[in-house]
C-alpha cells in the first residue's frame, strides 16, 4: 500500500479547525469578546444576544478601540497586541493567542466597528465563513462594537450539537456574570432577546457579589483575606448552611481571570467536607493574586484551566483560609436565614372571599405554617424556661432561652428582638465533636473505662475492620479487643460521650472504616470518625432540658468553632429577625 501524501491544509480549513477548539458554543464567543473589551480598558460593556446567541451576539464597549489600519490584522490568526515578550511567562491580559476573532469569523458572520478616541470616524470590517472583506469607514462612538450573526452557518454539523436557545442563553449569561464578578469596577449590561437580565454600574466587589448572588446569599458570606509568600487570597465564602445542589455559585478568579481550575475546586471541596452534607456544594467567590510567572495560563485553548508552579502551596492557602473562616464561633457567623414570604392579601383572599375555593388551599398552607404555635399546650409540649430572659441577653448573639418546644428545639430571644430556634441535638453534636477534636490535638481522647465490659456482636467483616484499627481507635478513647470470631469486647469509651450504647457506636465506626480503609486514611478522615463518635454522645431530640442547660448550650455554641452546622452539615440554628416575623403577618 502506497503511503498517503502529506499536504498543508487550506487557510479556511485551518481557521475552522481552530474555531472548533476555541468557539464551541455561543457562550465562548461572549467570553472571548468581553475579555477583549476588558483588555482594551473598557469601563462599560454591553452584551446582547438573540436566540441564545445562535442568531446574534453583540458586544459593545468604550475601550481604546482598534486603529483602522490594524483591523485586517485583528481578524488574522496569531496576530495580537497583548504579548509583551516571546516567552509566554508573564501574561497579564485575558486574551493573547490571537485566535478568537479569526475563529469567530470562520464560524459565523462577524462585523467589527471600532473607533479610537483620537480618530474622527469609525471603521468597519466584515468576515463571513473565513472570507475577509475590506474595511470601510463608518459612523460610531469611541470604542468597539462586535456583532456576530448566524453562528456556525459555515459548519452546520457543529451547529447540530448546540443545545436549545434557552440553554445556550443560560450558559452565555453565566459567562457574563463570571466576567462581571472578576471586574467589579466595570459597568456590565446583559440582554437576552430584548430582556435586560442585569445592568450594573462599576461598584465594589461586595456590591457586585450581592447583585449576582442575591441579597439573601450575600448576607451569609464570610470575607476572606490570607497570604502565603507572594500569593494573596481574598473574596468571600458562604457559611455552611448556604450550600447548594450544584456548583453554579462557585467562582474562581486568578489574576483577574475567571477560571474553572481543578486545584481550586478540590481545595474548596476539601475545606467544606466536614461542614456540609454529602452531595451539596459550597458557595464561594475566591480571588487569587500571584506573580504572573507563577502560573501558566497557556494550557487550554479557552484559557479556563491553569497550571500553578506551586499547586500544593495554593491548596494550603485556600484550605487554610476557608477553614479559618468557617471555624469562627457561631456567635460571630451570619446565621441561617428564614426567608419569610411577604404577606399578600390577594394570594390568601380578602375577608369577602376568604372561603372561596381558589383561595382556600393557599390560605390553608399559610395556616399550617402557624399551626404549631396555635396548638393547645398538650400538643406543643412547650417547656417554659424558668424566669424571664437574662438582663444581659443583648450581649449574647444567640440570646437567652425562653422555652423548649417538642423537647427538641430551644427558643431564645436575642437583644435585637430576633427569635433564635436551636436544634438541641444538632448543636450538641457539633460541640461534642469539637471537644473530642481538642482532646485529640492535645495528645489523645480521654477514655472512660466501663464498669462491665460490653460484648458487641458484629459481622465478620465489621469485626475485622475495627480490630485492625484497635490501636488507632484507642487513641480516640475507644478501647476494644477480640471476643470470638465475630464479636468485640468494648472496655472503654470516650469520656466526652457520656454513656452511649456501644453496639450502634461500634457499627457506625465499622462503616466509617469501611469507607476510609487504612490507618493513614483514618487519620486523614479524623473529622468523619469524630463525627460518628459525637453523634452517639450528644443530647438527643426528645430530651427535656432545664433552663440552665439551655442557656449553657447557647453560650458554648457562641464560643465554639463551626457551631453553625452539625457534624452532618445541617444548620444547628435559624434566626428570625423581627422584620421577617412582621412580614409573615403582613405588617411590612
Amino acid at each position: 500500500m502506497a503511503p498517503a501524501r502529506i499536504r498543508l491544509l487550506s487557510e479556511t480549513l485551518v481557521n475552522r479547525i481552530a474555531a472548533g477548539e476555541v468557539i464551541e458554543r455561543p457562550a465562548a464567543v461572549v467570553k472571548e469578546l468581553v475579555e477583549n473589551a476588558l483588555d482594551a480598558g473598557a469601563r462599560r460593556i454591553a452584551v446582547a444576544i438573540a436566540e441564545g446567541g445562535i442568531a446574534r451576539i453583540a458586544v459593545a464597549d468604550d475601550g481604546a478601540g482598534i486603529a483602522a489600519e490594524d483591523l485586517p490584522l485583528a481578524v488574522a490568526r496569531h496576530a495580537t497586541s497583548k504579548l509583551g515578550d516571546e516567552q509566554l511567562i508573564r501574561i497579564t491580559t485575558l486574551g493573547f493567542r490571537g485566535e478568537a476573532l479569526p475563529s469567530i469569523g470562520a464560524a459565523g458572520r462577524l462585523c467589527i466597528t471600532s473607533r479610537p478616541e483620537a480618530a474622527d470616524h469609525a471603521t468597519t470590517i466584515r468576515v463571513e465563513g473565513g472570507r475577509v472583506f475590506a474595511p470601510i469607514p463608518a459612523a460610531g462612538p469611541p470604542g468597539t462594537e462586535v456583532v456576530v450573526r448566524d453562528l456556525f452557518f459555515a459548519t452546520p454539523a457543529r451547529r447540530k450539537f448546540l443545545k436549545s436557545p434557552r440553554s445556550e442563553a443560560e450558559a452565555a449569561e453565566t459567562v457574563a456574570r463570571r466576567l462581571a464578578l472578576a471586574a467589579p469596577g466595570v459597568g456590565f449590561r446583559f440582554e437576552s432577546d430584548g430582556r435586560v437580565v442585569f445592568d450594573r454600574a462599576g461598584e465594589s466587589l461586595a456590591a457586585r457579589i450581592a447583585a449576582l448572588f442575591g441579597a439573601g446569599a450575600a448576607e451569609s458570606l464570610l470575607p476572606l483575606a490570607a497570604e502565603r509568600g507572594e500569593m494573596r487570597l481574598s473574596g468571600f465564602a458562604g457559611a455552611a448552611h448556604l450550600s447548594r445542589a450544584n456548583a453554579a455559585l462557585q467562582h474562581f478568579i486568578v489574576n483577574q481571570r475567571p477560571v474553572t481550575d481543578p486545584v481550586l475546586r478540590t481545595a474548596l471541596r476539601v475545606a467544606y467536607r466536614d461542614v456540609i452534607p454529602a452531595g451539596r456544594h459550597p458557595v464561594a467567590a475566591l480571588i487569587l493574586d500571584l506573580p504572573a510567572e507563577e502560573v501558566d495560563v497557556n494550557v487550554h485553548p479557552a484559557k479556563t484551566e491553569l497550571r500553578f508552579r506551586d499547586p500544593a502551596g495554593v491548596r494550603a492557602l485556600v484550605i487554610g483560609a476557608l477553614r479559618a473562616a468557617l471555624a469562627m464561633p457561631a456567635g460571630t457567623l451570619p446565621p441561617p436565614r428564614f426567608d419569610a414570604p411577604r404577606f399578600d392579601a390577594t394570594r390568601f383572599g380578602s375577608t369577602a372571599d376568604a372561603a372561596s375555593p381558589a383561595s382556600a388551599p393557599t390560605a390553608m398552607r399559610f395556616a399550617e405554617t402557624l399551626l404549631p404555635l396555635a396548638a393547645p399546650p398538650a400538643a406543643r409540649q412547650i417547656t417554659p424556661a424558668a424566669g424571664a430572659p437574662a438582663a444581659d441577653a443583648p450581649e449574647y448573639p444567640l440570646g437567652a432561652a425562653v422555652a423548649q418546644v417538642l423537647d427538641t428545639y430551644i427558643l431564645a430571644l436575642a437583644g435585637d428582638g430576633a427569635l433564635v430556634v436551636v436544634d438541641q441535638h444538632a448543636a450538641h453534636e457539633r460541640l461534642t465533636q469539637e471537644r473530642l477534636a481538642r482532646e485529640w490535638a492535645a495528645g489523645g481522647v480521654r477514655a472512660q473505662p466501663l464498669l462491665l465490659p460490653a460484648v458487641v456482636e458484629l459481622t465478620p467483616a465489621e469485626a475485622e475492620r475495627v480490630l485492625a484499627q484497635a490501636e488507632a481507635l484507642a487513641r480516640l478513647g475507644l478501647e476494644i479487643e477480640a471476643f470470638g470470631p465475630q464479636a468485640v469486647l468494648v472496655r472503654a469509651l470516650p469520656a466526652a460521650l457520656g454513656a452511649p450504647e456501644p453496639g450502634p457506636l461500634l457499627r457506625d465506626i465499622a462503616d466509617e472504616l469501611g469507607e476510609s480503609g487504612t490507618e493513614a486514611a483514618l487519620t486523614a478522615r479524623l473529622d468523619a470518625v469524630l463525627a460518628r463518635l459525637a453523634c452517639h454522645g450528644s443530647i438527643r431530640a426528645g430530651r427535656r432540658l432545664q433552663a440552665a442547660e439551655m442557656d449553657a448550650l447557647l453560650r458554648e455554641m457562641e464560643a465554639t468553632p463551626r457551631a453553625a452546622t452539625c457534624s452532618h452539615g445541617r444548620p444547628t440554628f435559624i434566626r428570625l429577625r423581627r422584620a421577617e416575623i412582621e412580614r409573615l403577618f403582613g405588617r411590612r
